[in-house]
C-alpha cells in the first residue's frame, strides 16, 4: 500500500487496537506512526509495543503528518481542533476522526477552513486483525487519500465505505455487538464447566468454535439458517439445543439488545445536538 505519515492524537484502547492491528499485519510499519497523548506514559507504552515514534505535541502532528487521526474523547474535539486549526490549515492533511457520534458536519464546524475530513468507525477487534470498519469522506478528500484509507482499514480487518447516515446503525452492529459476542463465548465456556470441562479449555473451545462459525457464515455462499440445518441432524443433540434457545427467548434477546443499544445511541446523539445548539 502507498504509505503516508500517520499522526495519532490519543492512545486509548481503540487507537492502540488500530495501530497494533495494522502493524501486526506487516503492511504498515510502526515508524509510519507519530503518536501523542497528554499522558506521556501511554505514549511510551505505545512506542515500546509497536515501534511508533513519539510526538512532542499535538501541534507537531498537525504540522508534519499526511494523515491526522483524532482519537480523543468526543467532548475534547472542539477545543483540540480549535487549537490545531492554524497548523492544520497551513499543512492541509487528511483529518480522520474515530469518534462515535460526531458527524463530518460537526467536525467542519470546529474549523475555520474547509478541511479534508473523513470518519472511521471500527472496534477493538482491530488489535487481532478482526475488526469491521466503515469509513466516509468529506468533499475535499482526494482519490489517493480515499484509496489510502480503504487500504489502511483493510490492514486490521474487513472494511467498507458507508453512507454517513448509516453510521449510527453501523456503530451498534460493529461497535456494541463485540461485547455481546464476548458474553456469548463466555457463557458457552461456563456451560462447558457445568458439564465437566475445565474453564480454560472450555473458553478455548468456545472461542475457536465461534470464530470458525463466523468465518463460515462470512463466506456468503450459504444463509446462516442453511448452515444451521446442516448441523442439526434429525433427532440429534443440536436441534434439541436450538429448541431450548428459542424457548428461552434467545432471538428476542438479541433483537432487543441491538435495538436498545441503537435507541440509546440516538438519545445520546440528540443530547449532543441540543448541547451544541445551546453553546452557539
Amino acid at each position: 500500500m502507498t504509505m503516508m505519515k500517520i499522526g495519532v492524537i490519543g492512545t486509548g484502547n481503540l487507537a492502540s487496537a488500530v495501530i497494533g492491528g495494522s502493524v501486526k499485519s506487516g503492511r504498515v510499519s510502526g515508524d509510519s506512526f507519530l503518536v501523542y497523548d497528554l499522558f506521556a506514559d501511554k505514549v511510551r507504552e505505545t512506542c515500546e509495543k509497536f515501534g511508533t515514534s513519539a510526538a512532542g505535541s499535538a501541534q507537531q502532528i498537525a504540522e508534519t503528518c499526511d494523515v491526522v487521526i483524532l482519537a480523543v474523547k468526543p467532548k475534547d474535539f472542539a477545543a483540540l481542533l480549535s487549537s490545531l486549526a492554524p497548523s492544520l490549515q497551513a499543512h492541509d492533511p487528511l483529518v480522520l476522526s474515530v469518534a462515535a457520534g460526531l458527524s463530518l458536519g460537526y467536525l467542519a464546524s470546529c474549523l475555520p477552513y474547509e478541511a479534508k475530513l473523513a470518519r472511521l468507525m471500527t472496534n477493538i477487534n482491530a488489535s487481532v486483525g478482526g475488526a469491521m470498519t466503515a469509513y466516509c469522506f468529506g468533499a475535499r478528500v482526494t482519490d489517493a487519500e480515499k484509496a489510502f484509507v480503504a487500504q489502511f482499514c483493510g490492514t486490521f480487518g474487513d472494511a467498507t465505505e458507508l453512507s454517513e447516515d448509516l453510521f449510527a446503525q453501523f456503530g451498534v452492529l460493529a461497535g456494541c455487538v463485540p461485547a455481546f459476542a464476548y458474553k456469548f463465548v463466555d457463557e458457552i465456556a461456563r456451560a462447558g464447566v457445568a458439564i465437566g470441562v475445565r474453564k480454560d479449555l472450555a473458553l478455548r473451545i468456545a472461542a475457536q468454535t465461534v470464530l470458525g462459525s463466523a468465518q463460515r457464515a462470512a463466506c456468503g455462499d450459504a444463509h446462516p439458517y442453511e448452515l444451521i440445518d446442516r448441523v442439526c441432524t434429525p433427532g440429534g443433540t443440536t436441534i434439541d439445543g436450538m429448541l431450548q434457545l428459542d424457548a428461552c427467548g434467545f432471538p428476542d434477546a438479541v433483537h432487543k439488545a441491538v435495538i436498545s443499544s441503537y435507541e440509546k445511541d440516538r438519545r445520546l446523539a440528540k443530547a449532543k445536538d441540543e448541547e451544541s445548539k445551546n453553546n452557539k
